[in-house]
């Protein structure tokens, strides 16, 4: 009995070894994926059969070519780029960083007309037409008529073509530009002034107005202004004036500068503004860039032949390196953010106010400073001049002790970070900067190993008052050894008689 159960063991468990060592062979072919035999063979019927397209001959091949050569000229001319002012952001710029330039609330011109997540906002733009047409009186006709007179020259600001038909890109700078008039009108003269209620979620100062205020800044959410001062000159009420749109832009901005004081205190607005209005390819955005950086400076035609070997010849070093050198930071009283100043040793600066919006604040005018040749490049140059300050969460807590930057952000850390991140890929001649013979005074005023030497002693050993103070006594003290051992001395050689 006993040998019985052995053996039936033994059966059972080589039985069990046959069956494993089948599906381990099994699982080898199909792992292996061995052809099978219809594979191999297929059936006339399941046989695929590929056809070759016919080659073009020579002569067909080099007239296609020429078909595109005269298709990119024609797109050439018909495209006028005298005009062109609005632009797509070039994808190197908005790679890692799509939010600061894409609307996230509303949409203005034809890049992100339509798009789902902004459609909410378009029943807004039709209660501002309805409210426009109830203040001027007017039939919706003379607006139409106004815009399709507008149309050609309004597509050739944009950047490629624009796939709307003509009613529906007419429809849209009509729909887009009441909405924009009726904002700035109600920042001027009240919302609840104009008509609207005072919980409204859009038309009032506050709800949505700072994130709408952010969307009309971005590069790819422009409308040109000229196609604004049509409209409010069609404002019965309106004593139309060049310049009068640009503004109101500025007004209505005025919560998004990064300086002390609004820029509508300024003595010198008037003639900023004037000065931008007077060019119809304009639009917010590019108002906003020459409000902020009225610059006056012209690169010097003499340093633009000489050749620089390395961009560090117009940069500078950090803040904490230039405390080591004996540099001292101050904050320069001024609204002109772009006014910096180095004298004796003090390098001055403007104060810098950094709150949620001035990233995507400033990575527009970047973007627009990049695509459009008739632009300066001041802000472009600024940030890289506070680049090269910032390096590090140190540097920035010292430039908000010196009262030179004041952020609402959640650290200084997360400034830092912004400053290393906006002039990311940003093509930049460090010789095309209006702070370029302000680097190179800094930059030698560092070299000099005396200043270093100097901001040395007064950091280690000079940084108290109390060090001052035993340093002075011990001097004293020194001194009077020196004349008790000469009149010693004195004394021994030449005693009284």
């Amino acid at each position: 009995m006993v040998v019985y159960q052995s053996n039936s063991t033994n059966k059972r468990s080589r039985g069990f070894r046959v069956r494993s060592i089948s599906r381990y062979a099994e699982r080898r072919v199909q792992s292996q994926k061995l052809p099978s035999h219809e594979d191999t063979y297929p059936e006339p019927s399941k046989t695929r059969v590929t056809e070759e397209k016919p080659r073009e001959t020579r002569e067909e091949w080099v007239i296609s070519i020429k078909d595109k050569m005269d298709k990119a000229c024609g797109d050439v001319t018909a495209s006028s780029w005298d005009k062109l002012c609005i632009y797509r952001v070039p994808h190197y710029l908005q790679e890692n960083d799509k939010k600061s330039y894409f609307p996230q609330t509303v949409s203005l011109g034809p890049y992100h007309h339509g798009k789902e997540h902004l459609l909410p906002m378009e029943c807004h733009k039709w209660r501002a037409v309805n409210m426009v047409l109830e203040h001027t009186k007017k039939g919706i006709e003379t607006y139409i008529d106004a815009m399709k007179n507008l149309e050609e020259t309004a597509r050739a600001c944009y950047q490629g073509p624009i796939c709307m038909s003509s009613n529906e890109f007419n429809e849209m700078l009509f729909l887009d530009g009441c909405f924009v008039l009726e904002l700035f009108r109600g920042t001027k003269e009240g919302f609840t002034e104009i008509g609207y209620a005072p919980n409204d979620p859009v038309f009032a100062m506050g709800g949505l107005m700072h994130s709408i205020q952010r969307d009309m800044v971005m590069l790819e959410n422009q409308l040109p202004l000229f196609v604004l001062d049509k409209l409010l000159e069609l404002h019965s009420d309106t004593v139309y004036q060049p310049g009068l749109v640009a503004q109101l832009a500025v007004k209505f901005f005025a919560q998004l500068m990064p300086t002390d004081e609004e820029l509508t205190k300024r003595d010198k607005l008037v003639e900023s503004v004037e000065s931008v209005s007077d060019n119809g390819e304009l639009h917010c955005l590019d108002v906003f860039h020459r409000s902020l950086f009225k610059s006056t400076w012209t690169p010097d035609q003499k340093s633009l032949k000489k050749s620089i070997s390395s961009r560090k010849q117009q940069l500078i070093h950090c803040v904490t390196e230039l405390k080591q050198a004996g540099v001292k930071f101050r904050r320069k009283k001024t609204d002109k953010l772009w006014d910096i100043e180095f004298t004796k040793g003090y390098l001055k600066i403007p104060k810098l106010l950094i709150h949620d919006s001035t990233k995507s604040l400033f990575s527009n005018l970047i973007a627009f400073e990049q695509c459009h040749a008739n632009s300066s490049n001041d802000i472009t140059s600024y940030i890289i001049f506070m680049d090269n300050l910032i390096n590090s969460a140190e540097d920035v807590s010292y430039l908000h002790h010196c009262g030179i930057i004041e952020h609402w952000l959640g650290s200084d850390f997360e400034v830092a970070d912004l400053f290393n991140r906006l002039c990311k890929e940003v093509v930049f001649d460090p010789r095309d900067s209006y702070l370029s013979k302000l680097s190179g005074e800094v930059n030698r005023y560092y070299s000099r190993k005396w200043n270093s030497l100097k901001a040395t002693l007064r950091h280690k050993y000079f940084n108290n008052p109390w060090a001052y103070f035993s340093f002075s006594a011990a001097l004293v003290l020194l001194i009077l050894t020196l004349v008790q051992s000469y009149f010693a001395v004195y004394a021994y050689y030449k005693p009284s008689s």
